[in-house]
Protein backbone atom coordinates (compact mmCIF):
# COMPACT_ATOMS: atom_id res chain seq x y z
CA UNK A 1 0.00 0.00 0.00
CA UNK A 2 1.47 3.22 -1.03
CA UNK A 3 1.58 6.58 0.91
CA UNK A 4 -1.17 8.15 -0.58
CA UNK A 5 -3.88 5.42 -0.09
CA UNK A 6 -2.84 5.50 3.18
CA UNK A 7 -3.50 8.87 3.73
CA UNK A 8 -6.81 8.32 2.57
CA UNK A 9 -7.56 5.65 4.60
CA UNK A 10 -7.01 7.84 7.59
CA UNK A 11 -8.84 10.61 6.95
CA UNK A 12 -12.62 10.31 8.35
CA UNK A 13 -15.58 10.23 6.43
CA UNK A 14 -17.27 13.58 8.06
CA UNK A 15 -13.97 15.41 6.42
CA UNK A 16 -14.83 13.70 2.78
CA UNK A 17 -18.23 14.63 2.67
CA UNK A 18 -17.36 18.81 3.69
CA UNK A 19 -14.99 18.95 1.17
CA UNK A 20 -17.46 17.24 -1.31
CA UNK A 21 -20.16 20.06 0.29
CA UNK A 22 -17.76 22.74 -0.37
CA UNK A 23 -17.09 22.14 -3.97
CA UNK A 24 -20.66 22.25 -4.69
CA UNK A 25 -21.01 25.81 -5.80
CA UNK A 26 -23.88 28.17 -3.80
CA UNK A 27 -26.35 29.86 -5.41
CA UNK A 28 -26.11 33.13 -6.37
CA UNK A 29 -27.91 35.31 -4.10
CA UNK A 30 -30.12 38.29 -5.24
CA UNK A 31 -29.04 41.71 -4.47
CA UNK A 32 -31.38 43.75 -1.68
CA UNK A 33 -32.64 46.37 -5.04
CA UNK A 34 -34.02 43.08 -7.30
CA UNK A 35 -35.74 41.51 -4.47
CA UNK A 36 -37.49 45.03 -3.53
CA UNK A 37 -38.62 45.39 -7.27
CA UNK A 38 -39.74 41.56 -6.65
CA UNK A 39 -41.90 42.61 -3.69
CA UNK A 40 -43.48 45.56 -5.38
CA UNK A 41 -44.34 43.82 -8.56
CA UNK A 42 -46.40 41.22 -6.16
CA UNK A 43 -47.77 43.92 -4.35
CA UNK A 44 -49.03 45.85 -7.21
CA UNK A 45 -50.18 42.56 -9.15
CA UNK A 46 -52.43 42.13 -6.14
CA UNK A 47 -53.72 45.58 -5.38
CA UNK A 48 -54.80 45.21 -9.42
CA UNK A 49 -56.46 41.69 -8.53
CA UNK A 50 -58.09 43.16 -5.77
CA UNK A 51 -59.44 46.30 -7.82
CA UNK A 52 -60.10 44.31 -10.59
CA UNK A 53 -62.80 42.32 -8.30
CA UNK A 54 -65.95 43.80 -8.21
CA UNK A 55 -67.12 44.93 -4.79
CA UNK A 56 -70.90 43.65 -4.10
CA UNK A 57 -71.80 47.23 -2.33
CA UNK A 58 -70.36 48.99 -5.35
CA UNK A 59 -72.65 46.73 -7.36
CA UNK A 60 -75.34 47.55 -5.64
CA UNK A 61 -74.86 51.50 -5.84
CA UNK A 62 -74.46 51.18 -9.17
CA UNK A 63 -77.84 49.38 -9.34
CA UNK A 64 -79.57 51.22 -7.20
CA UNK A 65 -78.49 54.73 -9.82
CA UNK A 66 -79.23 52.35 -12.55
CA UNK A 67 -83.05 51.89 -11.11
CA UNK A 68 -83.34 56.07 -10.57
CA UNK A 69 -82.04 56.70 -13.90
CA UNK A 70 -85.09 54.35 -14.99
CA UNK A 71 -87.37 55.50 -13.33
CA UNK A 72 -86.77 59.47 -14.32
CA UNK A 73 -86.87 58.88 -17.70
CA UNK A 74 -89.94 56.71 -17.64
CA UNK A 75 -91.43 59.43 -15.99
CA UNK A 76 -89.84 62.16 -18.64
CA UNK A 77 -91.58 59.54 -21.42
CA UNK A 78 -94.82 59.77 -19.47
CA UNK A 79 -95.04 63.54 -19.26
CA UNK A 80 -93.73 63.63 -23.24
CA UNK A 81 -96.85 61.35 -23.76
CA UNK A 82 -99.08 63.55 -21.76
CA UNK A 83 -98.39 66.38 -23.49
CA UNK A 84 -98.22 65.35 -26.55
CA UNK A 85 -102.01 63.83 -26.19
CA UNK A 86 -102.62 67.30 -24.58
CA UNK A 87 -101.74 69.04 -27.79
CA UNK A 88 -103.63 66.82 -30.04
CA UNK A 89 -106.90 67.62 -28.02
CA UNK A 90 -105.95 71.24 -27.83
CA UNK A 91 -105.39 71.04 -31.73
CA UNK A 92 -108.75 69.40 -32.17
CA UNK A 93 -110.44 71.47 -30.42
CA UNK A 94 -108.98 74.56 -31.65
CA UNK A 95 -109.91 72.80 -35.54
CA UNK A 96 -113.28 72.85 -34.54
CA UNK A 97 -113.79 76.21 -33.46
CA UNK A 98 -111.88 77.22 -36.61
CA UNK A 99 -114.98 75.79 -38.42
CA UNK A 100 -117.76 76.45 -36.27
CA UNK A 101 -116.72 80.40 -35.99
CA UNK A 102 -114.78 80.92 -39.44
CA UNK A 103 -117.63 83.24 -39.79
CA UNK A 104 -117.72 85.21 -36.91
CA UNK A 105 -115.93 88.12 -37.80
CA UNK A 106 -118.43 88.34 -41.02
CA UNK A 107 -120.95 88.17 -39.33
CA UNK A 108 -120.38 91.27 -37.03
CA UNK A 109 -119.57 93.00 -39.78
CA UNK A 110 -123.05 92.26 -41.01
CA UNK A 111 -125.02 93.09 -38.32
CA UNK A 112 -125.03 96.68 -38.87
CA UNK A 113 -126.26 96.34 -42.40
CA UNK A 114 -128.83 94.22 -40.75
CA UNK A 115 -129.42 97.35 -38.64
CA UNK A 116 -130.13 99.66 -41.33
CA UNK A 117 -132.44 98.05 -43.14
CA UNK A 118 -134.68 97.11 -40.09
CA UNK A 119 -134.86 101.12 -39.46
CA UNK A 120 -135.27 101.67 -43.08
CA UNK A 121 -138.38 99.24 -42.98
CA UNK A 122 -139.39 101.01 -39.88
CA UNK A 123 -139.26 104.63 -40.94
CA UNK A 124 -140.99 103.39 -44.69
CA UNK A 125 -144.26 101.91 -42.57
CA UNK A 126 -145.20 105.70 -41.38
CA UNK A 127 -148.22 107.25 -43.41
CA UNK A 128 -145.70 110.29 -44.03
CA UNK A 129 -142.57 108.93 -44.93
CA UNK A 130 -140.36 110.77 -46.56
CA UNK A 131 -139.29 109.19 -50.18
CA UNK A 132 -136.33 110.71 -50.88
CA UNK A 133 -134.82 109.98 -46.78
CA UNK A 134 -135.63 106.45 -47.35
CA UNK A 135 -133.67 106.31 -51.10
CA UNK A 136 -131.13 107.77 -48.89
CA UNK A 137 -131.01 105.13 -46.00
CA UNK A 138 -131.27 102.73 -48.73
CA UNK A 139 -128.15 103.99 -50.50
CA UNK A 140 -126.68 104.36 -47.48
CA UNK A 141 -126.99 100.77 -46.51
CA UNK A 142 -125.81 98.89 -49.77
CA UNK A 143 -122.92 101.47 -49.32
CA UNK A 144 -122.25 99.94 -46.47
CA UNK A 145 -122.82 96.26 -47.71
CA UNK A 146 -120.84 97.10 -50.30
CA UNK A 147 -117.71 97.82 -47.49
CA UNK A 148 -118.24 94.60 -45.80
CA UNK A 149 -117.91 92.60 -49.07
CA UNK A 150 -114.81 94.60 -49.81
CA UNK A 151 -113.25 93.42 -46.65
CA UNK A 152 -113.27 89.93 -47.13
CA UNK A 153 -112.10 90.33 -50.50
CA UNK A 154 -116.22 89.53 -52.41
CA UNK A 155 -115.74 90.97 -55.64
CA UNK A 156 -118.82 92.11 -58.02
CA UNK A 157 -119.08 90.68 -61.79
CA UNK A 158 -120.68 93.05 -63.73
CA UNK A 159 -119.70 92.53 -67.37
CA UNK A 160 -121.44 95.04 -68.77
CA UNK A 161 -119.89 96.09 -72.05
CA UNK A 162 -117.21 93.71 -71.89
CA UNK A 163 -116.21 90.70 -74.32
CA UNK A 164 -118.50 87.52 -72.90
CA UNK A 165 -116.36 85.42 -71.09
CA UNK A 166 -117.44 81.86 -70.56
CA UNK A 167 -115.61 81.48 -67.57
CA UNK A 168 -117.50 84.27 -65.27
CA UNK A 169 -120.32 84.70 -67.00
CA UNK A 170 -123.40 82.50 -68.22
CA UNK A 171 -125.29 83.63 -70.99
CA UNK A 172 -129.13 83.97 -70.94
CA UNK A 173 -129.77 84.83 -74.67
CA UNK A 174 -128.51 85.94 -77.98
CA UNK A 175 -129.22 89.41 -78.78
CA UNK A 176 -128.86 91.02 -82.59
CA UNK A 177 -127.35 94.28 -81.59
CA UNK A 178 -126.31 96.59 -84.44
CA UNK A 179 -122.56 98.80 -84.06
CA UNK A 180 -121.95 96.42 -81.20
CA UNK A 181 -119.15 93.69 -81.62
CA UNK A 182 -120.88 90.06 -81.71
CA UNK A 183 -120.09 88.18 -77.93
CA UNK A 184 -120.29 91.64 -76.65
CA UNK A 185 -122.69 91.81 -73.13
CA UNK A 186 -125.20 94.37 -73.83
CA UNK A 187 -127.30 93.27 -70.89
CA UNK A 188 -126.35 92.26 -66.82
CA UNK A 189 -129.59 90.31 -65.65
CA UNK A 190 -128.02 89.16 -62.38
CA UNK A 191 -124.49 90.45 -61.14
CA UNK A 192 -121.85 87.66 -60.66
CA UNK A 193 -119.50 87.15 -57.31
CA UNK A 194 -116.09 86.60 -56.59
CA UNK A 195 -114.45 85.21 -52.91
CA UNK A 196 -110.92 85.88 -52.84
CA UNK A 197 -110.84 85.54 -56.79
CA UNK A 198 -112.31 82.59 -56.95
CA UNK A 199 -115.56 82.42 -58.76
CA UNK A 200 -119.21 81.99 -56.57
CA UNK A 201 -121.81 83.17 -58.68
CA UNK A 202 -121.49 83.72 -62.73
CA UNK A 203 -123.36 86.56 -64.12
CA UNK A 204 -126.11 85.98 -65.87
CA UNK A 205 -126.23 88.23 -69.13
CA UNK A 206 -127.63 88.79 -72.54
CA UNK A 207 -124.81 88.55 -75.27
CA UNK A 208 -124.75 90.43 -78.60
CA UNK A 209 -124.31 88.81 -82.02
CA UNK A 210 -123.68 90.18 -85.78
CA UNK A 211 -127.47 91.96 -86.89
CA UNK A 212 -128.96 90.20 -89.57
CA UNK A 213 -128.96 92.68 -93.22
CA UNK A 214 -132.02 93.09 -94.61
CA UNK A 215 -131.46 92.58 -98.42
CA UNK A 216 -134.54 92.69 -99.85
CA UNK A 217 -134.85 96.19 -101.52
CA UNK A 218 -136.79 99.03 -101.08
CA UNK A 219 -139.19 100.57 -103.80
CA UNK A 220 -140.47 103.56 -104.04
Amino acid sequence: MTTKQEAEQDTPATDIKEEQASEVEEPTSESPVEAEADEAEVEAESEEEIEAAPDENDLAAQLDEALKKADTNWDLAVRAKAELENLRKRHDRDLSNAHKYALERFVNELLPVRDSLELGLNAAQHDNADIAKLREGTELTLNLFTSVMEKFNIAVIDPEGEPFNPELHQAMAMQPVEDVEPNTVVTVVQKGYSLNERLVRPAMVIVSQAATTNNVDEQA
